[in-house]
């Protein structure tokens, strides 16, 4: 069996702050954009990865959620703990000034984790946790 990550998905309350953020900071592809019902799905992904994409949707979307829990996923993003994602780059440091020189909130500067790892962390528009590790 030969599995790949084709579509992962992250809340996006401001579909064109979250656009803006992973188009012209992260560098992605705008693979489609489609509008329904009021709301927006995004979706891009990496140029060099088009079997990978990432969607923005509107948050708490799903039909079976109460008024309560859509409340408590709109606190969460607030507070910015409801959704994470993990890039990957061949220049961590590189990418971490690009990012910081953009405006984002930064979490943490680039660092050499206890198990092995060295990455930085950043929020975006909607409050996402990004975290992006050092290749090889």
């Amino acid at each position: 069996m030969s599995l790949i990550i084709h579509q992962t998905f992250l809340p996006a309350d401001d579909p064109d702050a979250s656009l803006a953020f992973y188009r012209e900071v992260l560098g992605f592809e705008v693979r489609n954009d489609v509008a329904y019902g009021g709301k927006r799905w995004i979706t891009v992904g990496p140029a060099d990865q088009p079997q990978t994409s990432v969607v923005l949707e509107p948050p708490a979307m799903d039909p079976g959620l109460t008024e309560d829990e859509r409340r408590t996923i709109a606190e969460l993003m607030a507070k910015g703990s409801y959704a994470r994602i993990v890039l990957g780059a061949a220049d961590l440091d590189g990418t971490f000034e690009r990012v910081q020189a953009s405006g984002a909130d930064v979490v943490q500067e680039p660092i050499d984790q206890p198990y092995g790892i060295r990455d930085c962390a950043f929020r975006d528009p909607a409050g996402n946790l990004v975290r992006i590790n050092q290749l090889g």
